[in-house]
C-alpha cells in the first residue's frame, strides 16, 4: 500500500513557533455561566507547563477551545501560531479525561487506526507501532481487547495513541486520574522522554504533587482566569514550611489580625469556614490556636506547604472543599 504523506512530518522540517499556546482575553460561556473569563495565557514552545485549578475553574473548557470543539465568544487563540482547526490538530495530541478508546478494538487495532488516520503507513507506522508498544509495556498486551486492560494500561494506551504522530503540542486533561503509585509512574516516565524530545506538554489538572514536581511553569485558575503564573518555587516563595488549614466556621475578625501579627505566621487567610496559615513550625502554632478557640475549632490538617497552600495564599480561596483530603 502506498504511504500517505504525513503532514506532521512535513511539519518537523519548520522552525517551531515561539509559543505552543496564545490565549488573550478568551471568552466562552454556557448560557450565562461564564467558563472562561478574559482567560489569558502563552505557554513557550519546548515547555512542561501545568494548569492548576479546582473543578468548575475553566481547565477543561480551554482544553476543547484548544482541540477547536468550541469557539470562544471573544478573545483571542492560537495553538502553534495559527487559530484551532482540524489543520493545526495534525500537530496535537491530545489526552481528554474521559477514555475515547473502543472496548472492543484490540491495542494494536487501536494504535494502526490512529496512524492511519494521521497520515502514516507502511514501515513508517509498524516501526513506530513496535516502538510504541515496547516503550509502553504493551507489547504483550497487543492482540488483546482494550475491555481487556486495567485502568492503568488503558491509559498507557491513550498516551501511545496521542504520542503516535510525534505531535509538537501534548495536551493532558488529568492524565493520572484514577491510577495507581505504579501506573502513575510509568506514564511519568513517558511524558518527561517526550518533553525531553522537544513535546511541549501542557498539562491540565487538579493535583498539586505532579504539578509542583514535574512542571516547569504553573498557571493557577480562578473562575475562568489565570490568577497567577511563575514556577513552582516562585510560587511558593512567599510561604513558610508547614501549612495548617483550620475548619473553624466563626473564626473572630480580631483573632484573624492577631495571627497575623506572631512572627511564627507568614500568610493568614480567611476562606470562611477555612483558616489557611503558613507557619514556620505547625508544632508551635496548633497548640495556641486551640488555646485561643477552645470549642469553634472543627477539625485541622497540617502539612509541609505546596502549591495547593499557594493556591490558598494568592487566590483567596481553597483549593479543595473538603478538609484534610489528600
Amino acid at each position: 500500500m502506498r504511504e500517505m504523506p504525513s503532514p506532521v512530518r512535513a511539519a518537523g522540517r519548520e522552525s517551531p513557533h515561539p509559543w505552543a499556546v496564545e490565549a488573550e482575553g478568551l471568552v466562552l460561556a454556557y448560557g450565562d455561566h461564564r467558563a472562561l473569563d478574559g482567560l489569558t495565557l502563552n505557554v513557550p514552545s519546548g515547555q512542561l507547563f501545568g494548569l492548576l485549578g479546582p473543578n468548575g475553574s475553566g481547565k477543561s473548557t480551554l482544553v476543547l477551545a484548544l482541540a477547536g470543539l468550541l469557539q470562544p465568544q471573544a478573545g483571542a487563540l492560537r495553538v502553534l501560531g495559527r487559530p484551532p482547526s482540524p489543520a493545526v490538530r495534525a500537530y496535537m495530541g491530545i489526552l481528554f479525561q474521559g477514555s475515547s478508546l473502543d472496548p472492543f478494538m484490540t491495542v494494536e487495532e487501536t494504535l494502526w487506526l490512529a496512524g492511519r488516520l494521521y497520515g502514516l503507513g507502511g514501515r513508517t507506522l509498524r516501526r513506530r507501532l513496535g516502538e510504541l508498544l515496547e516503550g509502553f509495556g504493551l507489547g504483550e498486551r497487543s492482540r488483546d481487547a482494550v475491555r481487556t486492560l486495567s485502568g492503568g494500561l488503558r491509559r498507557r494506551l491513550e498516551l501511545a495513541r496521542a504520542l503516535l504522530h510525534r505531535p509538537r503540542l501534548l495536551i493532558l486533561d488529568e492524565p493520572t486520574t484514577g491510577l495507581d503509585p505504579e501506573a502513575r509512574a510509568a506514564l511519568w516516565q513517558q511524558l518527561l522522554a517526550a518533553n525531553a524530545a522537544g513535546v511541549t506538554v501542557l498539562l491540565v489538572t487538579h493535583e498539586v504533587l505532579d504539578a509542583e514536581r514535574y512542571c516547569q511553569r504553573v498557571a493557577f485558575l480562578s473562575q475562568g482566569r489565570v490568577v497567577a503564573e511563575g514556577s513552582p518555587q516562585e510560587l511558593k516563595a512567599g510561604l513558610r514550611r508547614d501549612a495548617v488549614v483550620v475548619e473553624w466556621p466563626a473564626c473572630p475578625p480580631e483573632v484573624l489580625a492577631e495571627l497575623s501579627r506572631w512572627p511564627e505566621v507568614g500568610e493568614a487567610t480567611w476562606a470562611p469556614p477555612l483558616l489557611h496559615l503558613s507557619v514556620d513550625r505547625a508544632a508551635d502554632v496548633v497548640p495556641r490556636l486551640f488555646q485561643m478557640a477552645g470549642d469553634g475549632i472543627s477539625s485541622v490538617h497540617v502539612h509541609p506547604a505546596t502549591l495547593e497552600d499557594a493556591y490558598f495564599a494568592i487566590v483567596g480561596r481553597p483549593f479543595r472543599v473538603e478538609v484534610g483530603t489528600p
